[in-house]
């Protein structure tokens, strides 16, 4: 028996893809972790004016519907700002160029702070330790990835969703080439990867189903819930409004945690926030303050520890139900252990096994 026993807890374990002792802060950026557009520094550092570049992406919806084309205004700038490369007031952008111009992002007080405390507290406490729970941040963007990539909050983040650009494609009939043609003026030609607000829910999947560390799970494959990398009720989404309701309907819907933050000096988004309150969109909403006094860290800091503690007892009562009494020697005065109640295999007799 006692062999048996072993091996179904070995079979069960083998079940189990992951362990799924992960939690996972995801973040927006553009006035999540900075109060403006990570594209200023762009337009500093080339002499364009951001207002008019806005103004005009802004339109250019209307301008493209009047002429029958449909365009999606999450991610029109996109195509503005090759328009702008291509047009010589952004001549020569690259992607190093963006990496580095990432580097001039002033992000909101606290956010490297908290970033930082927020992976502390899975360690804080000895049982914690024991179930090896650890914390990601994730940042999922309309912007750009090569920015956020730049940025100084990038070396605390697992991993960066972003939009992307392609310099120097390659020509066509490139595969009948033996060879290319080198390829001189690398700058921002074309688009890579395009995240706009709903897409944003397939890189939850991804985080979810491990697909972003393990790219031979594809993000539609059928997973077992009990198989994911990171369970969604053990997600914290943070963003600044109304865009993200795409995001903070699947996570709140799921189990996990929804969070929005406004801008201290702004009405208008505090207003917001308390709307996707009473639509029943978030759990709760904040000033984008990250130091640790802040309501914000607060709120963040306890639910993490909240979810520590779940992973804590769902562990144990797993290992409970699995592992069952080990046998040891009876002395006459013993009573015998109470038997387990034999399970629907081993009440009927087995056909192939003799009598």
């Amino acid at each position: 028996m006692r062999g048996k026993t072993t091996m179904e807890f070995s079979t069960r374990m083998k079940k189990s893809l992951y362990r799924q002792n992960i939690i996972a802060c995801i973040w927006d950026f553009d006035k999540t972790l900075i109060p403006g557009y990570m594209q200023s520094p762009i337009f500093k550092a080339f002499g364009v004016d951001e207002d008019t570049f806005w103004e005009e992406v802004n339109q250019l919806p209307e301008i493209y519907a009047q002429r029958g084309y449909h365009v999606s205004g999450d991610t029109i700038y996109l195509n503005h700002l090759l328009s702008f490369v291509k047009n010589g007031s952004l001549k020569g952008l690259t992607n190093q160029r963006l990496r580095e111009l990432g580097a001039e992002l002033e992000f909101y007080p606290g956010v490297q702070e908290l970033f930082i405390n927020l992976k502390g507290l899975v360690a804080e406490k000895a049982e914690y330790q024991k179930h090896n729970i650890i914390l990601e941040h994730y940042i999922i963007s309309t912007g750009l990835a090569e920015m956020i990539r730049g940025s100084a909050i990038a070396p605390l983040v697992e991993g960066i969703f972003g939009c992307e650009f392609i310099e120097a494609p390659l020509p066509p009939y490139y595969s009948q080439q033996s060879e290319l043609s080198l390829q001189m003026d690398f700058e921002l030609s074309q688009i890579g990867t395009i995240v706009d607000n709903t897409a944003k829910t397939r890189y939850i999947f991804e985080i979810n189903k491990g697909t972003n560390k393990y790219p031979k799970i594809d993000v539609n494959a059928t997973i077992a819930p009990s198989a994911r990398r990171v369970p969604i009720e053990r997600m914290l989404y943070i963003a600044d409004g109304p865009s993200d309701v795409p995001v903070f309907s699947v996570v709140k819907g799921s189990g996990g945690k929804t969070y929005a933050v406004y801008n201290p000096n702004s009405e208008a988004e505090f207003a917001q926030n308390d709307a996707l309150l009473n639509a029943g969109r978030i759990h709760a909403y904040g000033s984008a303050d990250y130091r640790l006094s802040s309501t914000t860290a607060k709120w963040l800091r306890m639910h993490v520890r909240g979810i520590c503690d779940t992973i804590v007892a769902d562990g144990e009562q797993a290992l409970s139900e699995n592992v069952r009494n080990v046998p040891r020697h009876l002395h006459d005065r013993d009573e015998p252990p109470a038997a387990d109640p034999p399970s629907e295999k081993e009440a009927a007799p087995d056909l192939f096994e003799p009598s």
